[in-house]
C-alpha cells in the first residue's frame, strides 16, 4: 500500500480509503459478517483511513464501523472520520447541534474522539441555494461552525476539520482561504473531473492539465471558478484532498443504480444514467488488458495533489481489487492520452 500525505496534517494516509456510505450500502444495511469480514480485508491490505457519516443510514454506518473495528481490535489503530450535517431549523444554535451530532457519532463508532470532522453542507452565497446549503459567514462568523468545531477539538474531541467540498466556488474560496480546514473531499473521476454542486449547479472544473475536462493551470493562491484551479489550490496550501465518486455512484463499476441513487438529492439517478453511457462507450476505447474500473481508479491516484481515492466496497473482493489497481500506479501516457481524447469525443 502506498500512503501519502494528507495536506499539513502529518498524517500519511493509504492511497486507498475506506467508503463506508449508502451507496454500496455495506455499512449501512449489509450483514454483519460481510462488514466484519470486509473492514479485516482492508486492515490486512494497509487501509488505514475510515470515512463515514452521521447521516449515513441515519447512523447505521457509524455504528457498523464501530462494531466491526472494536471486534478487530483496530479502533486505535487506524483513523476515522465523520460528518455533520445541519438542518436550517439548526442554525439558529450551531453550537448545540454540532455537538449533539458528533457526540452522538462518537457514541455509535464507540470512539473517543476522530482523526477528521467535516461539515457536510454544500457552501453557497445564500442559504439552501442548494440542498441544505449554508453560507460562508455561517461557517466563519463568531458562534458558527468553524468555532464549534474549534471547541471540540479543544476538548480532544475531534483532531482536525475538512470540507465536503460541494457548492459554489467564490463561496468555498471564502471558506478555505480561512485555512481553518485541513482536506476536502472532492468529487473526481475518469468520467467528470468536476467538483460540483449536487443536482446540477455551478461546478469546479477539476484535473491536471490535459485531463478529461481540465483547463488552463492556475497561478498564485486564489481560486477561481474552472480549470484545475481547487485541486491546485488545495495543493498549495497544503489542504488534503480526498476524491470521492472515485467510481461515479457505481457506474464505473458496471452496477445498477444503488437504492440510495434511486432517492438522494445529491447526486441523483439522471447524473447516474448519464455516467452510465458515457462509461460504456469509453471502455470500448481503452487499450487491450485496462478495465474501465482499473482505469478509474488509477485516473484518481494519478493526480498527484490526490491524498487518496475514497472508494466504497460492498466485499472484501472489491478491497482487493482496488488495492491491486492502485499498486499498479498512474495511468500510462499513451492510455491517458487515448482516454483524454475518447472522452472529448464522448462529451
Amino acid at each position: 500500500m502506498e500512503y501519502r500525505d494528507l495536506g499539513s496534517t502529518g498524517i500519511a494516509v493509504s492511497a486507498v480509503s475506506f467508503g463506508a456510505g449508502p451507496v454500496p450500502a455495506l455499512m449501512t444495511a449489509g450483514s454483519r459478517d460481510t462488514q466484519r469480514s470486509t473492514v479485516e480485508r482492508a486492515l490486512a491490505a494497509g487501509v488505514n483511513w475510515f470515512d463515514t457519516a452521521a447521516t449515513y443510514g441515519d447512523g447505521a454506518s457509524e455504528s457498523s464501523l464501530g462494531t466491526a473495528l472494536r471486534e478487530l481490535e483496530a479502533a486505535g489503530r487506524v483513523h476515522v472520520a465523520t460528518k455533520v450535517r445541519l438542518m436550517p431549523d439548526q442554525l439558529g444554535d450551531v453550537r448545540a447541534a454540532v455537538r449533539q451530532s458528533v457526540e452522538a457519532s462518537l457514541r455509535r463508532l464507540g470512539l473517543q474522539r476522530v482523526t477528521l470532522l467535516q461539515l457536510h453542507n454544500s457552501i453557497t452565497a445564500g442559504r439552501g441555494e442548494l440542498h441544505t446549503s449554508i453560507t460562508p459567514g455561517d461557517v466563519l462568523r463568531p458562534g458558527g461552525v468553524l468555532d464549534a468545531f474549534q471547541t471540540l477539538r479543544d476538548e480532544g474531541l475531534v483532531e482536525h476539520f475538512g470540507l465536503t467540498a460541494l457548492g459554489q466556488p467564490a463561496a468555498l474560496q471564502e471558506v478555505l482561504e480561512s485555512r481553518a480546514f485541513a482536506s476536502v473531499q472532492l468529487s473526481y473521476n475518469l468520467l467528470d473531473a468536476t467538483a460540483g454542486s449536487a443536482g446540477g449547479g455551478a461546478a469546479l472544473l477539476l484535473g491536471p492539465p490535459g485531463a478529461p475536462g481540465a483547463g488552463p493551470p492556475s497561478s498564485g493562491d486564489s481560486l477561481e471558478p474552472g480549470g484545475d484551479d481547487l485541486l491546485s489550490f488545495c495543493s498549495r496550501a497544503r489542504i488534503g484532498v480526498l476524491a470521492i465518486r472515485v467510481l461515479a455512484g457505481g457506474a464505473l463499476a458496471g452496477k445498477p443504480p444503488s437504492r440510495h441513487t434511486l432517492t438522494t438529492k445529491f447526486f441523483p439517478l439522471a447524473l447516474y444514467e448519464r455516467d452510465a453511457e458515457r462509461a460504456r462507450q469509453l471502455a470500448e476505447t481503452l487499450p487491450p488488458g485496462l478495465g474501465i474500473k482499473e482505469a478509474a481508479v488509477r485516473f484518481v491516484l494519478s493526480h498527484p495533489g490526490v491524498s487518496s481515492a475514497l472508494v466504497g466496497f460492498s466485499s472484501g473482493e472489491e478491497v482487493d481489487e482496488a488495492v491491486r489497481f492502485a499498486a499498479a500506479g498512474p495511468l500510462p501516457p499513451a492510455a491517458a492520452e487515448t482516454i483524454g481524447q475518447a472522452m472529448c469525443r464522448i462529451q
